[in-house]
């Protein structure tokens, strides 16, 4: 760095600090010239000497040599402007589609809100205070509009009567659309704690109230809180009325942890944190999970239902009859979540009458590791949407074990709520692949989806589960990496009861229509479409699709309602998504058969300064002929032949892959409006770098051949294609060439880093694991274990590879990051580097996991990458020639 005064600010577009300090109408006393190739980038636009001598161009906090930081630091104006730009409010449709709701959300907690103290058990973490799980995100605001028949919305009716600060959870509309159900928060008077109340509000005035009467009811919701039973009851999670202060931790333990497995069994878990550690952590998961039942009815009337258990979904039947319910139980497990505790279903009436148990699965410890393999005996029971009250599930016929070769694999059954005596189950379908979803189309038909990941291999099968004569149809059997292929999924349509069932199209034709909607991805890009499909002949129709010139349309709910989901075709009606390199995503309304639509949305550009970024899909190749793809940003004005190459930063992860052709598909858009959040690289722009976004790294593994044994070989071939190209195109400085990425891309970078050190001049690393030893039961699509592919994971792990790094490392970890990423992972791999002199810095997130979510925390990661960019990138000596215009240094 450039030696300066105490206290002086300094233009990072050309390391001038007269440039920040002088008047515009004061020429510089000095520039700098980048040789060979000269020109360089301003924050915003071009070129930037002309607007550093203007005076014009921001300049931003000094990055200190030695990376001092006392507290939390703040990334450069034109950064936070962007990052604290709040989000645009979510939406949610009624039932009947006659009304949407807008949910506003704000930008970022305070780290205030991550550092309340919470309890970790059983893989969930609690927020002791309103018993529900800590760190979750709120909406702040709640407004409904009608949806009028021409498109357009009524007026705004703001949902009230709760204070101001409040934070709303768990929105939820009632089946017929009339009432909203959610959550306040408050604080209490006391102290920190906060308050959970259950609150109702009519859609047409917006009115809201607290819906128990009772003050002494409080609610529980480490798992499922609420749901509708009807129009007017709900079914609410609540605190067992005996329930006394938590249990204490006794100073002397009960006794040692002993863990056994004198049974011989094999069990084989990926690194996992967060579970229940000894005795004391039972009673606490016991205290905090366990709920009572009890229906309420809108006017408040209280009635408890069942024995106190720790339940984990409520799922009333369709005809309002029966309740459906989960519960986990001991024994507890210390080495697997509460997902896989011993599970018992229950039927109930909505009267309160115990019917009959449906299954009580063991504890699923020894889950197989392999790709498919799923828990032992009834999975996914589900209620039939489309009839009364049926049930549905899946059994494995394998042992749930991906390994094992059996036909059939999986098998779905359905029976009634309450079976004749001896009627047995019937078999809806047997599969060779395993079972993934049905869609139901009112007994007529219905679409189930069978998947293997080995092999890709993804098969739709079209069934009439009411009519024993029909025999299954295979409609669609494909490869799920073939995105040109896909067919899309069908459009689903809103019962009376507020199920979902597929829409049927009345079409004046033979047959059963339905609509599916896709992406459509394509060679030139993206074209979203909707299809009318023939499900009894499998003929089908495109009747819609996004325009390629300008604007990315893309279908997101069907909005004409019919009480038997049976839709004519001139008269349906969608929302729909628009948007444009440069216009912000809006919200239409739909209507046929003109399609006409109406905007029900006017949201402001979020980061006017960046609203001519450039932005531009490029596709080159690998040198093994694998078609590769990216997207290039490059910021506002320049011009690569007048203003040179800038600083670049690439920022990707690497994807898996069985085919070269599936590898080389484009899946994504030219005309998407380019969204900036606070953990994507395009914030650079603002301060002149190009950005390579999400350049495809495939790790190609054909036919029976492992992808991850050649990760090496392919993940260098793919870099190196990106680089040239970008090089070739004249757009980025060869030596000022960074490369960042979070997790898995963590791990890519850092693998780079040692291998192609010809390629970067420094690298970001955020949530990254990097010694493949500390993961020995398989990581990301990796399934076979360090005992089984031991040079594999020894190669692929850049910790042992630390002497051969010499390229400046910015390390950025989570404290509690629970997942096989711990943060002793980039511990100990920059103790690894600092033990052979890298150039490193780590940089540990108090109260932080996985992603960085308090705004202190995110700013301070913005500022280190900032910081290490300039210093490593931008300003890297080996290619500046400083040359002295006039004056001293």
């Amino acid at each position: 760095m450039l030696p300066r005064r105490l206290g002086q600010r300094l233009c990072f577009a050309c390391a001038n600090p007269a440039a920040a300090a002088t008047p515009s109408s004061a020429p510089p006393r000095r520039r700098l010239r980048l040789l060979p190739h000269g020109g360089h980038a301003s924050p915003i636009g071009f070129s930037a000497t002309a607007m550093c001598a203007a005076g014009s161009l921001p300049a931003g906090p000094v990055p200190q040599d030695d990376g001092a930081v006392s507290g939390y630091r703040l990334p450069p104006k034109e950064i936070q402007e962007i990052v604290d730009v709040p989000p645009n409010p979510s939406y949610h449709l009624s039932p009947r589609r006659d009304r949407i709701m807008f949910l506003k959300r704000r930008a970022m907690p305070p780290l205030s809100e991550l550092a309340k103290p919470d309890k970790v058990l059983a893989g969930i973490r609690i927020d002791p205070g309103s018993n529900m799980r800590s760190r979750m995100s709120f909406y702040t605001g709640v407004s409904i509009h009608l949806l009028m028949d021409d498109g357009s919305l009524g007026p705004e009716k703001v949902v009230h009567g709760y204070t101001d600060g409040s934070k709303i959870n768990f929105v939820t509309w009632s089946p017929d659309g009339q009432n909203v159900a959610f959550t306040v928060r408050y604080e209490d008077e006391a102290g920190s704690d906060s308050n959970l109340v259950l609150w109702v509000a009519n859609a047409e005035s917006g009115e809201a109230r607290p819906l128990f009467k009772q003050t002494d009811i409080r609610l529980n919701a480490i798992f499922e809180l609420f749901v509708w039973v009807d129009h007017s009851t709900l079914l609410v999670c609540t605190i067992p009325s005996s329930r006394g202060d938590p249990p204490k931790k006794p100073l002397v333990p009960f006794g040692p942890r002993i863990r056994s497995n004198e049974q011989k069994n094999v069990i084989q878990m990926r690194a996992t944190k967060e579970m229940l550690k000894d005795l004391h952590d039972e009673e606490l998961f016991d205290y905090y999970a366990t709920s009572q039942l009890v229906l309420v009815s809108l006017v408040g009337i209280v009635k408890p239902v069942a024995s106190p258990a720790i339940y984990t979904s409520l799922n009333p039947s369709p005809d309002e009859k029966y309740l459906m319910l989960a519960s986990v139980h001991k024994p507890y497990s210390s080495i697997v979540a509460y997902k896989r505790f011993p599970k018992k279903v229950e039927l109930w009436t909505v009267h309160g009458r115990f019917v009959r148990e449906v299954c009580d699965l063991p504890l699923a410890e020894n889950i197989p590791i392999a790709a498919n393999s799923v828990r032992r005996g009834k999975r996914l029971i589900r209620w039939r949407p489309d009839m009364p009250s049926t049930l549905y599930w899946v059994e494995a016929q394998d042992g749930g074990d991906a390994n094992v070769e059996v036909s059939p694999r999986d098998i779905v059954y359905m029976e009634p709520a309450e079976p004749l005596n001896g009627e047995k189950p019937h078999v809806l379908l047997k599969l060779d692949l395993r079972y993934r979803r049905i869609s139901w189309c009112y007994g007529l038909h219905a679409l189930v989806y069978e998947y293997w990941q080995k092999t890709r291999r993804t098969r739709t099968w079209v069934i009439s589960p009411d009519f024993n004569d029909f025999s299954p149809r295979l409609l669609f059997d494909r490869s799920s990496e073939d995105a040109y292929s896909s067919p899309g999924s069908p459009m689903m349509c809103r019962t009376p009861t507020g199920t979902l069932v597929i829409a049927k199209v009345k079409t004046g034709y033979e047959g059963t229509y339905i609509l599916m909607k896709g992406q459509g991805a394509t060679p030139k890009g993206s074209v979203p479409f909707l299809d009318l499909l023939n499900i009894t002949t499998g003929a089908k129709e495109r009747i819609w699709e996004s325009g390629e010139d300008k604007y990315y349309e893309s279908v997101l709910a069907l909005m004409s309602y019919h009480p038997k989901c049976e839709i004519q075709l001139n008269e349906l009606k969608f929302l729909i998504s628009k948007e444009s390199r440069r216009e912000a995503t809006q919200y239409y309304v739909s209507i046929w058969p003109d399609k006409k639509k109406v905007q029900i949305t006017s949201y402001p550009h979020p980061y006017p300064q960046l609203a001519s970024l450039q932005r531009e899909i490029i596709r080159y190749e690998r040198d093994d002929g694998v078609k590769l793809t990216a997207t290039l940003y490059l910021p506002p004005g320049y011009n690569p032949s007048k203003d040179g190459p800038l600083a670049c930063l690439i920022w990707s992860y690497p994807g898996d892959f069985k085919s070269r052709e599936a590898a080389g598909q484009v899946r994504r858009s030219p005309n998407k409006f380019a969204r900036i959040n606070n953990s994507f690289p395009l914030l650079w722009l603002a301060r002149g770098f190009a950005i390579l976004a999400d350049p495809t790294i495939p790790i190609i593994g054909e036919g029976d051949q492992e992808a991850n044994d050649r990760y090496i070989e392919q993940l260098i071939a793919s870099a190196e294609a990106a680089v040239n190209e970008i090089i070739r195109r004249g757009v980025a400085h060869p030596d000022k060439i960074a490369v960042g990425g979070h997790s898995y891309g963590a791990f890519m970078t850092a693998n780079l880093l040692a291998h192609a050190p010809h390629l970067f001049c420094c690298g970001i690393a955020r949530s990254g694991a990097y010694n493949r030893t500390l993961t020995p039961f398989g990581f990301q699509k990796e399934v076979r274990t360090l005992w089984e592919a031991t040079d594999t994971y020894i190669k692929m792990s850049p910790f042992m590879l630390a002497n051969k790094i010499k390229k400046p490392i910015l390390l950025i970890h989570g404290e509690e990051d629970s997942k096989v990423t711990t943060a002793m992972q980039s511990s100990q791999f920059y103790n690894a580097l600092k033990g052979h002199g890298v150039p490193c810095r780590l940089v540990i997130l108090p109260f932080e996991g996985h992603r960085y979510a308090a705004r202190e925390s995110v700013m301070h990661v913005i500022w280190e990458t900032d910081r290490w960019l300039q210093k490593y990138c931008a300003s890297n000596s080996r290619s500046t020639q400083i040359i002295e215009s006039s004056g001293e240094w």
